[in-house]
């Protein structure tokens, strides 16, 4: 994975006006020690901190961690510029701008960790599907996907309404769903993660611009849902 985010980072060197900014930081254990974040929440609480001017903001940021060996590397996509904040040193915050050419190439290496979920259908007492006022069915609790038939489907329908396929140039890697605990406002949760891995062609530009610029699937304030991209030189 490393070579791959190393390639993804270098990738978005280019010319022309920036659409969003990409930020990497890379946090040792003795800054860990320090920030004490617990949990997927803490952090989005503490990565606000890259965004102090505007504390009131709807959030317009994805972020991603990844565990190396130690090291913690955080990742941001950002509508906004970023700034180091405190608990960062300030050698290990780099931020680039995104090129808009660099979301032009008709195929991508792609890395993103997702939160696929279903939900439950609520019944009456006869079996029947539940119906709102308005006659739709009503949703019950959302579950974690886990089998990986059903996961490929999830993808396939995300690809479909944010304007890419996956590609057979290579074969799609499907991480095991692993709990991703938090506590949020005195009770506790988790989520489901699972990371997928392959090659992707882009079917639509403009629908995929804006499934790059706003992440895939749901719980995108627990660091879900942000797509790490390489282009593929034909």
């Amino acid at each position: 994975m490393g070579r791959f985010l190393l390639d993804a980072w270098i990738g978005f060197v280019g010319r022309g006006g920036a659409v969003t900014w990409l930020t990497r930081m890379e946090l040792n254990t003795a800054t860990l020690e320090v920030l004490r974040v617990a949990d997927s929440y803490a952090w989005h609480q503490r990565l606000w901190e890259c965004f102090p001017s505007s504390p009131e903001q709807a959030r317009d940021f994805l972020s991603r961690l990844d565990d190396l060996d130690g090291v913690i590397r955080v990742w941001l996509l950002s509508e906004r510029e970023p700034v180091c904040p405190e608990w960062c040193p300030r050698a290990s915050f780099r931020k680039r701008p995104v090129a808009p050419g660099f979301l032009a190439h008709p195929h991508y290496a792609f890395d993103v960790r997702v939160n696929p979920t279903r939900a439950l259908v609520q019944r009456e007492a006869d079996g029947s599907p539940r119906r709102r006022p308005n006659g739709k069915r009503a949703s019950g609790k959302r579950v974690p996907l886990v089998d990986p038939e059903d996961l490929r489907a999830w993808l396939d329908r995300k690809g479909a309404q944010g304007g890419f396929a996956i590609s057979n140039l290579k074969p799609l890697e499907i991480g095991p769903m692993a709990e991703v605990h938090f506590r949020r406002k005195g009770s506790s949760g988790y989520h489901g993660g699972v990371q997928f891995r392959g090659v992707l062609e882009v079917t639509d530009p403009g629908k995929f611009q804006e499934s790059y610029r706003t992440g895939l699937g749901g719980a995108k304030a627990f660091g879900f849902g942000l797509i790490l991209l390489a282009p593929i030189q034909e």
